[in-house]
């Protein structure tokens, strides 16, 4: 799964001109209109999604020599604040990997 995300995104980024690449507060982004069957957005659906989603975070820590790999589960609108944990020394280590996921059987 981690390889398709990773091809979607790098399409995301190649498959436009270099114009339509832009970078702010430190970070490259791409305005995207619409999704690829040519529909707009819509903001009830994307919130209604959000809400689903989970993400596995694997963070590294070495303790007395010995490196662990942690893995967090942390819900969609916890995100900000679990990545925010970081910066005020809450929780240590370095982040490896954020992982989007959808906790039960949503079918």
């Amino acid at each position: 799964m981690s390889d398709e995300i990773n091809k979607k995104v790098i399409d995301i980024f190649s498959n436009r001109n270099k114009d339509s690449v832009k970078y702010f507060a430190g970070f490259s982004y791409v305005k995207l209109a619409k999704d690829s069957n040519g529909k707009k957005y819509n903001s009830e659906h994307l919130l209604q999604y959000a809400e689903k989603c989970h993400y596995i975070v694997r963070v590294m820590r070495v303790l007395n020599g010995e490196v662990y790999l942690y893995n967090y589960d942390v819900p969609n609108n916890e995100l900000f604040k679990f990545v925010k944990s970081f910066e005020n020394k809450t929780l240590e280590g370095t982040i490896i990997e954020i992982d989007k996921y959808f906790p039960g059987d949503l079918a």
